[in-house]
């Protein structure tokens, strides 16, 4: 797809609301670009700065228009430079320019605003900003970025970002995107970063403590740059568990076509977690997930795998949400069968063999915001694609996945588009209707897809990469809140 038009999809699927979150964002403008200069106190729990934000008015005028805030106090907010009239209150700042912007223009909105961040409630527990015991973490997904800025908080509006965090020097900031600049002054530091690849509210994630930076090194031309921020204590674990990363992260490029951002940095929160949490160019894993032995590396290979399918190829609403959490599913089999371990079609079996044993009423391609995490959600999401690998053969479903991962780069997806695209790799006078009815739009379980299995694991066994350079930036706090399900 040329970058026309993937821009064309995202602003289609940007004048939506989200069915399942009709309260958040505003389909009537979509930003381009956020420019976010904040002051953090971890004593005191203490935000303050500013939201500079570009964005496009959509096919009508707007007289007013809102963005999703939590519950910070306001100093000013201005529109192409003056002051407007504003509200906030229930999670949204209304804003209302001294002039109507045209239909079509772009604008400016400035927002200067301080206060204590905080989570916001969902029913999976508090999302986005958390104090730590000694710093800051940040896990959004799926409505939990207004705990921290101003933002059009839908999936499908997708921008660009540059973001400057100061903090006391013996902290350390770490978010997705490469580091421009970072700069001391007295006892305080301000992190630079800039994530230039269109990104989903959603998906900003930041880490805010002091850690030992790891560098994973791959002798590879070219690799894409990878790091760990681990607690001192897990360094000598975190290198044996993530030791296999860059091979991972080669495989996948294989599969999946390049990887979609400029570098990828894990973070090792001092807590355990249920699951890890995927955000752009980062994941934040638990110390639960780092014993020394890779007891976790299907998560490292799924949170890896997200980097393709979610944050790049980014769904419409939440609906979609399958076509996330299917392929990092699969993304776990694929790294297992690829290294030596069980095969997919083991894996598709044993997880057969766990949905057959309970409820049946889970449609994928619109679970409902009630079961949009359930754990069968991820493994009926893997069997799907297994399904459709079986249906099409190797070779097509590899040509298939390929071009869905890099045709869509940056693009807003449905599970309608997906279906149109895997019909395109399916054999002369064959359909794959049939296959999404019964696996995307029924409740029932289909029989278990069964592919020929070769005579032994595909790929050989891929040996740990050494840890390289180890930097001290200072101890990571604690994450206490509950993390959603669904790994």
């Amino acid at each position: 797809m040329t970058g026309t038009a993937q821009g064309a999809g995202a602003a289609v699927g940007s004048k939506q609301v989200d069915p399942y979150f009709p309260d958040h964002g505003d389909p009537r403008y979509r930003v381009h670009r956020y420019e976010l200069t904040l002051d953090y106190r971890p004593g005191p729990n203490r935000l303050a700065g500013s939201a500079r934000i570009g964005a496009l008015a959509g096919p009508e005028a707007l007289r007013e228009f809102a963005l999703d805030l939590a519950e910070f106090r306001i100093g000013r907010v201005l529109v192409d430079g003056k002051n407007a009239h504003y509200a906030h209150r229930g999670g949204k700042l209304r804003i209302r320019p001294a002039r109507a912007v045209a239909a079509g223009a772009a604008f400016t909105v400035e927002v200067h605003y301080s206060g204590n961040p905080r989570p916001v409630r969902s029913q999976w527990g508090g999302l986005g900003w958390e104090e730590l015991t000694d710093g800051a973490l940040v896990a959004s997904q799926p409505i939990g970025a207004p705990s921290w800025y101003p933002c059009n908080d839908r999936p499908a509006d997708k921008a660009s970002y540059l973001v400057s965090l100061t903090t006391p020097s013996p902290y350390a900031v770490v978010t997705g995107g490469r580091l421009l600049t970072r700069t001391t002054r007295a006892s305080s530091t301000t992190w630079v970063y800039e994530q230039a690849a269109p990104t989903s509210s959603y998906l900003v994630g930041i880490a805010i403590g002091a850690f030992e930076k790891v560098l994973l090194v791959d002798a590879e031309p070219g690799a894409v740059p990878q790091a760990g921020y681990v607690p001192p204590a897990l360094v000598p674990h975190f290198a044996g568990d993530f030791g296999r990363q860059p091979q991972m992260m080669r495989f996948f490029q294989e599969l999946f076509g390049p990887y979609p951002f400029g570098e990828y940095v894990v973070v090792v929160a001092d807590e355990e977690l249920d699951v890890p949490v995927e955000a752009q160019g980062m994941a934040t894993f638990g110390t639960n997930h780092v014993d020394g032995v890779r007891g976790s590396e299907r998560l490292v290979a799924h949170e890896l795998a997200h980097q393709w399918f979610g944050n790049s190829v980014t769904i419409a609403d939440w609906r979609h949400i399958w076509l996330n959490e299917g392929f990092a599913k699969y993304a776990e089999w694929l790294w297992a069968e690829h290294s030596g371990g069980r095969t997919a079609q083991a894996h598709a079996a044993e997880a057969h063999r766990l949905l057959a044993a309970l409820p049946q009423d889970l449609r994928l391609a619109d679970p409902g915001r009630k079961l949009m995490f359930d754990d069968r959600l991820y493994e009926r999401g893997g069997l799907t694609v297994h399904a459709l690998r079986v249906a099409l053969g190797e070779d097509a479903f590899r040509r298939m996945l390929r071009e869905w991962a890099t045709g869509r780069r940056n693009g807003v997806v449905t599970t309608a588009d997906f279906m149109a695209h895997a019909q395109r790799y399916a054999a002369s006078g064959e359909s794959v209707v049939e296959l999404f009815d019964a696996w995307l739009f029924e409740g029932a379980l289909p029989a278990l897809p069964v592919r020929p299995e070769p005579a032994a694991p595909v790929g050989a066994p891929v040996p740990v990469v050494p840890v390289a350079a180890r930097a001290t930036a200072g101890p990571l706090g604690i994450l206490r809140r509950p993390l959603r399900p669904g790994r």
